[in-house]
């Protein structure tokens, strides 16, 4: 009895184990090299799935292993994915051959995850064109000017919120991403949809935006599982019907915005947030969005404008406060140019300060907030490399482009270690290999929210360092270790830094 129930197991295992594998021949076979470290049923994403490495590192240290090759095959999974290597492979991919590669890789179950997955960045097709076309109708440099009136109000409460914490006492020791977050989070509820979010309110600090945003998308264990199932084993993500929203947040984003369209179609009161635009393109196409849509076009500009766009001002913030001398020069430039325009922070002020376009770019190049993207082939194409290999690419085929690798390979950029926003000047930038800096992505599904997250994040940064200073706390760990536990850029143990007022 005992030989049979062993034999069954041994059976079984071997079962498993060729059922777990019987893709992994798929590269061999189209003759296309293959990472190595492939284990049965996880693919190249052990370190994943053990927390050991994001995804973004992971794709991150095969794109290192790998540079050598104009493409790499990897298993996602049980999932055969190609791995795009050189910018122009990326080029192909986002811009040339767009029509083939029309989708992003990443999808949510519109029945679990209804409001995000009208977001552009997951949804595609027809809803794609109309959520992108509402959108950069949003984010138009006219409407920007409009947008930035509410994100001035921000920037007050901002400076006030600093002011309290530092009265009295020389310096205040703060954790930078926390700081930000409660910005972008105030932002995105008055820019967005004209109301208070509480966020630099120490007394209802419970029901701010901030501590709601907080609530899901703070690198937890729990949100990584969340978001591991969610994108990379959709099937088991249904299974336990999981979302990346949950059901409060979503039940509190339908109410807040029936109950704030339904007061600006009927009232006359002139406003600047991103709610009062849809009303009026409601008007100008002349029927009604419907609420579903219009309230994930709210989640959209919430999720979009409060996490990325606070991630890249802490690492922004991190490097200030590493390169003094940066810090230095940029503040001059901030109090040179409000001083031409009597202290105020105007659409015009904004776009002349340069050296900040700078500071951001090199800081997004050295670490992405996003450190990869993923597309999806939709009809069966060709990609030659520029060394011979070829793969047919078959419909349905993920293809992953490592951003965070391309940012740091010496072969586009001199000193890749180095943090040096003069690549970014203007005798230098126009040399730069586009599409090996992806920080917003590129092609017809290129960022909408980019420029509108530009604007929020130099009037946070002008606001700041034109009255105070950073400085690193010991308490931030360097070299920086990226989270595995978070699904978007962010080091172990946060970003500490000093803050005092500006000496000059």
């Amino acid at each position: 009895m005992a030989i049979v129930l062993i034999s069954l197991i041994l059976i079984t295992l071997v079962v498993l184990y060729f059922y777990l594998t019987k893709n992994y021949n798929y590269w061999q076979k189209h003759k296309i090299p293959c990472a190595d470290g492939i284990l049965p049923g996880v693919g190249h994403f052990w370190d994943l799935i053990t927390m050991k490495l994001s995804f973004s590192e992971c794709c991150r240290k095969i794109y290192k292993d790998n540079r050598n090759h104009s493409m790499v095959g990897i298993y996602n999974f049980r999932s055969p994915a190609l791995m795009v290597l050189e910018p122009e492979l990326v080029k192909t991919v986002m811009q040339t051959s767009f029509s083939n590669f029309h989708e992003n890789g990443l999808k949510v179950d519109p029945e679990l995850d209804p409001l995000v997955s009208n977001n552009p960045f997951f949804s595609s097709g027809e809803k794609w064109a109309t959520g992108r076309k509402r959108l950069t109708y949003a984010f138009s440099s006219m409407r920007l000017k409009i947008l930035l009136e509410s994100v001035k109000q921000v920037c007050q409460q901002f400076e006030d919120y600093l002011n309290r914490k530092l009265s009295n006492v020389g310096k205040i020791e703060l954790e930078l991403k926390d700081m930000f977050a409660r910005f972008t989070a105030q932002v995105v509820t008055g820019a967005g949809f004209g109301i208070d979010g509480l966020s630099f309110n120490k007394e209802k600090e419970k029901e701010s935006f901030y501590t709601m945003g907080k609530s899901f998308l703070q690198p937890t264990g729990m949100n990584n599982i969340i978001v591991t199932l969610v994108f990379f084993l959709p099937s088991l993500g249904k299974i336990f019907r999981l979302s990346l929203l949950p059901k409060k947040v979503d039940r509190f984003f339908r109410t807040i915005i029936a109950d704030v369209m339904e007061q600006r179609r009927t009232e006359n009161i002139p406003r600047n947030d991103f709610l009062q635009l849809m009303a009026e393109l409601e008007r100008v196409e002349g029927t009604k969005i419907d609420l579903e849509i219009l309230t994930s076009h709210a989640v959209s500009f919430f999720l979009d404008g409060y996490e990325t766009s606070s991630i890249t001002l802490s690492f922004v913030g991190f490097q200030l406060a590493s390169h003094p001398d940066v810090q230095e020069k940029l503040r001059n430039e901030v109090i040179s140019v409000l001083d031409k325009y009597d202290g105020v922070i105007t659409y015009e002020a904004l776009k002349e300060m340069t050296y900040m376009d700078q500071v951001m770019s090199e800081s997004q190049r050295c670490v992405p907030a996003v450190g990869f993207l993923t597309k999806i082939c939709t009809e069966a194409t060709e990609l030659r490399g520029s060394d011979g290999l070829t793969c047919h690419v078959e419909r349905g085929m993920q293809i992953l482009i490592p951003v965070h690798g391309l940012h740091e390979d010496p072969r586009y950029w001199e000193r890749p270690e180095v943090f040096d926003p003069e690549r970014f000047g203007p005798d230098r930038k126009h040399s730069i290999e586009r599409f090996a800096f992806l920080p917003f992505g590129e092609g017809p599904r290129i960022c909408v929210g980019m420029r509108m997250a530009q604007l929020q994040m130099k009037a946070c940064l002008a606001t700041f360092l034109r009255k105070y200073s950073l400085e690193l706390s010991p308490k931030t760990r360097t070299p920086l270790k990226m989270d595995a536990s978070y699904f978007l850029s962010a080091p172990e143990g946060g970003f500490w830094v000093y803050i005092r007022p500006d000496k000059n």
